[in-house]
């Protein structure tokens, strides 16, 4: 359909001018409600910590909890932040104060050590001396249990191939269906040295949730998996547990470790978490795992009952001074009642969600579009950098968060910059395209009529470029509630919380809790940025 425009009258200027201004008031609200850097130590809350696993998380409630209890100390949990490097980067950085941690992993990953740790006092010695010389980092009295890697086989299949040790997977591992962990694909004391050890060459392996892997094994979709020796789901499937008879793993007991700083301010913690010292053996900690990942408990329920019942906390604990984090919510009961309960939560994550994604795609629109505009008559400069914004958009969404915490930290600031990233191209490009598409002829006519190049601009080349940017702005709006569903892995909330926590339970219902309320908003924004360029474009334009 032509194009025509009348050019003798502002078209639609002042719905432009209130639209714009509109933006301008609603970012600088969002700006507003944007966490302040950290306050000041003395004042500001103990943050704990945790990885992405739920034996981690729930260690990490019981720390919240016991400190809660019997101190003053204002405490944050931000549990489920992702792999070792990540929630060890939050510790140097100060993002977070306190986390549970593996011996065998500092030895391994964090320090690098090469020469082979057997002696699990001796790792755990050296490993907490190197911490505190190098990262003014202290490891606590350790929980008493080890919680080493594994490699396990279905059951049956072991039995069929009388599999009882790695060693005995060299003839087979060819044929074999093999799925692992993301993390425990790349460590070294993961699958590459494992592997390179034993010899074990296999085309078919793959990478997955953790939790998605048992499920897998358990179905008989999967032959080999890797495990570790305090999961719950090994007391409740029919699993074999390989011996590492090579001994390649290290003595893996867990602690929790704490910047010095934070024990300084609060010189109370370092005894109150000395009390958690060989509390837990591997049995017990496998119990606590299998409370939450196949009874369906919560992190919060099954860390009080185990403070209550180490006496370390009293069973009427006043409700203010219980965790405050979500928890996965019981699995019994039908999906709607199950939908109801977390209603509550659902609304506080959407909300999250919504200021996550529209508070980078305004920063973007306000960056992208007078860049375009800047850019659109200049083809060199514009490519250049179209492709900039191009290579942001190939990296990972992950990468691109990790890549976010040495320099911002962790939860919104980093989620911002992140999302901000992968906002600009579409609204960059569209823009440069919407305005590059404007008919010649049009511009010459509004140049003839005696109109400057800002007046052209305004009355002539946006209002009929407009449509192409909104359809940029609605590409970023979308790819942005998606990417916002992976800001739970920085601790930033947002609907991927429960999608996390039930990927790691194997539970859909919360996947769903999820998923389903990030597609519903995606439609709905879709829908109404569709709404808003139909009342921003100017009659005649089409």
């Amino acid at each position: 359909m032509r194009r025509t425009l009348s050019i003798t009258q502002p078209p639609r200027g002042a719905t432009t001018r209130r639209a714009c201004a509109a933006l301008l008031a609603l970012c600088a609200a969002l700006l507003a409600l944007t966490p302040s850097s950290r306050a000041q130590d003395d004042t500001r809350p103990l943050v704990i910590g945790s990885k992405n696993f739920t034996e981690n998380r729930i260690l990490a409630e019981i720390l919240a909890q016991l400190i809660r209890a019997h101190t003053d100390i204002p405490v944050e949990l931000n549990d489920g932040l992702g792999g070792t490097l990540v929630v060890f980067s939050a510790l140097r950085e100060g993002e977070i104060d306190l986390y549970p941690e593996y011996t065998g992993t500092g030895w391994a990953i964090v320090l690098e050590r090469k020469d082979p740790a057997r002696d699990p006092w001796h790792t755990y010695r050296e490993v907490a001396r190197a911490y505190e010389e190098r990262f003014d980092i202290r490891w606590l009295p350790p929980f008493g249990f080890s919680n080493s890697y594994a490699l396990a086989v279905r059951g049956e299949l072991a039995r069929e191939l009388g599999l009882q040790s790695v060693s005995d997977l060299v003839p087979h591992i060819a044929g074999l269906r093999a799925g692992v962990s993301h993390e425990f694909l790349n460590r070294q004391d993961g699958w590459p040295g494992v592997s390179a050890l034993y010899a074990l060459e296999t085309s078919t392996l793959r990478g997955m949730e953790h939790g998605l892997a048992f499920a897998a094994l358990a179905d008989g979709d999967l032959d080999l998996i890797d495990a570790w020796t305090t999961d719950g789901k090994l007391l409740r499937y029919d699993i074999t547990v390989l011996r590492d008879d090579k001994a390649f793993w290290p003595p893996y007991h867990c602690a929790p470790i704490v910047r010095v700083d934070a024990l300084e301010r609060h010189p109370e913690l370092e005894p109150l978490l000395g009390r958690l010292g060989l509390r837990l053996s591997n049995r017990r900690m496998q119990a606590l795992n299998l409370a939450v990942e196949i009874d369906g408990r919560s992190f919060r329920d099954v860390a009080r009952d185990f403070l209550v019942v180490e006496g370390l906390l009293e069973r009427d604990l006043p409700r203010d001074l219980r965790t405050d984090a979500a928890a996965p919510g019981e699995r019994r009961g039908s999906l709607w009642e199950f939908a109801r309960a977390r209603l509550p939560d659902t609304l506080r994550l959407t909300g999250e969600h919504l200021k996550l994604s529209f508070g980078a795609v305004l920063a973007a629109v306000l960056f992208s579009v007078p860049l375009g505009i800047a850019l659109a008559r200049r083809p060199h400069l514009s490519q250049l950098a179209l492709n900039a914004t191009g290579v942001l958009q190939t990296i990972p969404s992950l990468a691109l968060l990790a890549f976010m915490i040495p320099v911002l930290g962790l939860g919104l600031p980093a989620a911002y910059a992140a999302l901000f990233l992968y906002a600009l191209l579409p609204i960059l490009r569209n823009t440069v395209t919407g305005l590059r598409g404007v008919d010649a002829e049009l511009v010459d006519a509004a140049r003839g009529l005696g109109l400057s190049r800002r007046q052209i601009l305004r009355h002539v080349e946006l209002p009929l470029a407009l449509p192409t940017i909104m359809a940029g702005v609605r590409t970023s709006a979308i790819i942005s509630i998606g990417v916002a569903t992976l800001a739970a892995f920085v601790g930033a909330g947002g609907l991927g919380d429960p999608i996390l926590t039930g990927l790691q339970l194997n539970d859909m219902r919360l996947v769903l809790a999820g998923a389903l309320p990030a597609a519903l908003l995606a439609v709905i924004t879709d829908v109404g940025l569709e709404r808003l360029e139909r009342r921003l474009t100017p009659r005649g334009v089409g």
